[in-house]
Formats: structure tokens, sequence, C-alpha cells
């Protein structure tokens, strides 16, 4: 915490300079400005995007919390096609190239990264050597840039970074957001701006593709299993015949259109699901897409690269023609997920945060255990550490490997409730640990649960308590370097999903 204490003085005794001064110390003490980048290695095309992110603490009494306040997009990279080598890995050497020239072109060094993350999705999750691609170029990339990959993770990157979820606040409503990629499709469900539910399933339009040599030799899983169920042999001489392309591409059609519709699947459209299905509950008022496939659904893109994106469009738009409610362009397609990992996926925890010391960060990939209820008014630590406990079984996580665990607060900040959730917290986590415990609060108090953990109750490790970010439904946590000024921690909220 850092208080200005600056003589007081009438303003007319005050040269510029000194002005300049005192402005520029309240700016860095209540300002988080970030370049960031995000790096998309998906199934049919890579990209990467630097943005600039600013964030400003809220202004109401009492409040810690930073939100942003201004997103914009500095510079985008050419989209270039995955790389594969022959053995069907991720060709490392190529896509260093790539983004060592696209640093290059837009004038930054990874030094100057503050943020971001690299996403992997789609088919490209599956390849062995994801993971270590994905950590490679996440240490390679700036200060604190993650690695990240998962399918529902996608979803909500994509419906951010299209601009379908500011639509659905602009318009309210009900709506759905669609993006198709190389190998998956992403659905997220959205009500007056809000993810309601998200889903993904595989089909894309890169589930057939060209070799460099012009040979139909790419056949992925799921183009297998609708070649199958087509009675088409999954071999390049088949794939070559124009005919049978179109007919696997009208059935991946007819899968995508059941999904968008909610109609019920068949077994193909159920072994294809990845995650479980999205929530049928609301009835959308409208549908935006996003993803490669979305620039010819909306007619930017007429040529063909090498693939079954164009077809399966095609073969889309005609059954979308069908649909009683309208299709809208949120305004971001190819580039969605991309322009959502560079915006969307960093957080800062407010300034009431408790850190036992500086040197326990950065540290990556922290599984998260959220409580998953709300607070009673009467706070039990036994009672709360159990249910702490349930989420942890059903995750099956080791409690005492690092750990983060994460509630909402609610109610008033008094002393016997904070007291209970630090008792509570320690019932869980130990009283002594070789691994960092990080607590993450929605809410303002992390700085008060923080040392009565450490000073009352005597934890002996390393301690975090991060307040004031929301966590979601995904599965881990990131957590960066204190930046001082203005005192405030980045934190990633993200998913892990590899083969």
């Amino acid at each position: 915490m850092h208080d200005l204490d600056f003589n007081h003085q009438h303003e007319a005794a005050l040269s510029d300079a000194e002005r300049l001064a005192i402005a520029q110390a309240i700016w860095e003490q209540e300002t988080v400005d970030m370049l960031t980048v995000g790096i998309d290695i998906g199934s049919s095309t890579t990209h990467l995007l630097f943005a600039r992110v600013i964030l400003r603490r809220e202004q109401h009494e009492l409040s810690s919390r930073f939100v942003v306040v201004e997103r914009r997009i500095v510079w985008r990279s050419p989209i270039m096609l995955t790389p594969f080598l022959p053995d069907g890995t991720i060709d490392a050497h190529a896509l260093r190239h790539f983004f060592h020239d696209s640093y290059h072109d837009a004038g930054f060094a990874p030094g100057d990264v503050d943020s971001g993350a690299v996403i992997l999705t789609g088919e490209a999750i599956k390849r062995t050597n994801a993971r270590l691609i994905d950590e490679i170029f996440a240490a390679e990339s700036g200060k604190f840039v993650c690695a990240t990959a998962g399918h529902k993770l996608e979803c909500i990157l994509a419906a951010h970074g299209s601009g379908a979820t500011a639509l659905s606040a602009k318009r309210g409503g009900v709506s759905l957001h669609v993006d198709i990629g190389g190998g998956t499709t992403k659905l997220a469900l959205l009500r007056n701006g809000e993810i309601t539910s998200v889903a993904a399933f595989a089909v894309g339009g890169r589930l057939l593709a060209q070799d460099a040599a012009g040979e139909w030799t790419r056949i992925d899983d799921s183009a297998r299993l609708v070649a199958q169920s087509l009675g088409i042999a999954a071999e390049p001489a088949q794939m070559a015949d124009p005919a049978q392309r179109q007919r696997i591409a009208a059935r991946l059609a007819d899968l995508l259109f059941d999904q968008i519709t909610g109609a019920p699947l068949d077994d193909l459209g159920r072994a294809l699901q990845l995650t479980e299905p999205l929530d049928r509950s609301l009835t959308p008022d409208f549908i935006t897409f996003s993803g490669g496939v979305s620039e010819y659904v909306y007619g930017y893109e007429a040529n063909d690269y090498g693939d079954i994106a164009r077809p399966l469009a095609d073969a889309l738009t005609k059954r979308l023609a069908n649909l009683t409610v309208p299709v809208v362009d949120a305004g971001q397609r190819i580039r969605a997920t991309v322009i959502g990992a560079s915006q969307f996926t960093v957080q800062v925890s407010g300034k009431t945060l408790h850190l036992t010391t500086p040197d326990a960060l950065p540290k990556r990939n922290i599984p998260v255990v959220h409580l998953g209820q709300p607070l009673p008014e009467e706070l039990d630590p036994v009672v709360l550490a159990a249910a702490f406990r349930q989420r942890a079984d059903v995750q099956d996580c080791d409690l005492s490997a690092p750990l983060a665990l994460a509630f909402d607060w609610s109610g008033i900040p008094e002393y016997p409730r904070l007291r209970a959730m630090a008792e509570a917290i320690l019932l869980v986590a130990g009283q002594s640990r070789q691994h960092l415990l990080a607590v993450v609060i929605e809410g303002d108090v992390g700085q008060s649960i923080g040392r009565i953990i450490e000073r009352e109750l005597g934890f002996a490790g390393n301690l975090v308590c991060l307040d004031g970010v929301q966590l979601k439904d995904l599965d881990f946590i990131d957590i960066g370097q204190l930046m001082d000024p203005p005192g405030v921690v980045p934190v990633v909220i993200k998913s892990l999903l590899f083969s």
C-alpha cells in the first residue's frame, strides 16, 4: 500500500512540473496500463495480436477493484496455416520464425509485453508436442504470458473477442454465438451480455486438408467418423474426389445445424461432443458467428485453402435459410479467439491483497477449488472446510500441492466472519505447507483474511490472498509478480487440456 503524501500547497503556487508529477503519481496508483499479446495456435491457422489494456480502480468508496476501461488492438499479424510435420506434430521451428518476425514487424520485444496468453485450440491440442509448444512459446513471449488450452475457455474467448458479448449487452435478450474453427465448433449462450452456458464439439473446416504436395492426406478423427457413417473409405484417394468431400461437408453441416437449433443429436453427433451439451433452457433471439468458416458464411471470403471450409460453409448457409431468428455479424470473425486471448484473459487483484513474500510469485497452473455456494450469515469453519473438501474430491485435487481456494464474499466483513473463514481455509490447507497457498476472493477482504491467517492463526508457508477477482468454471490460475505501483498482481484464469 502506498499513500500519496503531498504537502498542501495552494494550486497557484505549484509549478507545471509539480502538477505533472502529482498527476503522474495519482495515475500510477489508480491505473494499470498493460501491453498484452494473444497467440492462437489452432487446427487451421496461427496468428497473434498485440493489444493495449488499461484498467482503473473503481471510484466508489472503499473499492479496491480494478476494471478494464479501455481495450485497443495495436497490431495484428498475418494469418498463417498452422504448420504440422509429417508425423503430425506441430512444427516448432516454423512457429518460432513466424512469432519472431511478427514481434519484429510490430516493433516489440518480449520484454515489452506485460501479459497475455498462448492458447492451443481445436485439433492442435491433441498433438503429442502440444503442451511443450504451448509452454515454450508462453515463456518466450513476454513477462507474464500464460500457456493455456481448453474447449470451454475457447468458447468464452471467442464470444468475447468476436464482439458477441458486447453485442448481446447492447441489444439485450438472448443470443447464441457459434465459433467454427478448423477442427472444432464452440457455442456460447448469452443473455444481456453474460455467458450462461458453453459447449464444444468436433466439427470444423479443416478436418480434411491437403498437404504441401496437394494430396488430401490430413484426415482427422472426426472426418474419419463422418466418412465411416457415409460408407466412404477414409483414405487420401477417396478424399481427392470432390463429390466425396462434398458429402462429408454436407454431413458436417447437418451436425452443425442440429447443434445450433438444439435438435436431438444422433449417435454421430453425440460421439463428436467435446463437452457437456449446451443448456437449452433459453431460446436465442439472434445468432452470431466467428472462426475461419464464418468468413465464408458472411461472404467475406471466397477462395479455397486446401480444406473443406468453403463447402462446409456453403452447406451450412443453405440450412441457415430455414432459421426463424436472424443471423447477425458481431464484428470479428477469424481473429475472434486471438483477440479474446489478448484482451480478456487477464485480471488484476486489487490493492487490498495480502502477500507474505514477493518471492513467492509468479506461480503458474495452480488448480482452483471454488466453494461454489453463497456464504451464510453465520460462518461455521468446520462446515465451510467440509464444503471445500467435497469440491476438491470432485476435481480429484491434491490439497497438499499448490492450491487456490476460491469463494465469493457476501455479507458484512465483520471480524467473527472473517476469522471463521480464515480458520476454514487452514482446516483445508493445513497449518504448514511446502507449496504456495492462494486464496482468491470475489470481494474486498483479501488483506484482512490474509493477516488473520498469517498473524493470528500462525500459518507457516507462502500465502497470497487475492481479491477483486472473478472466477469462472475453469481449472487453473496463474499469478504474476507484484506490479508496484500501483500494488497489484496480474491474474489469469484459464484451463489446460492436452492429450
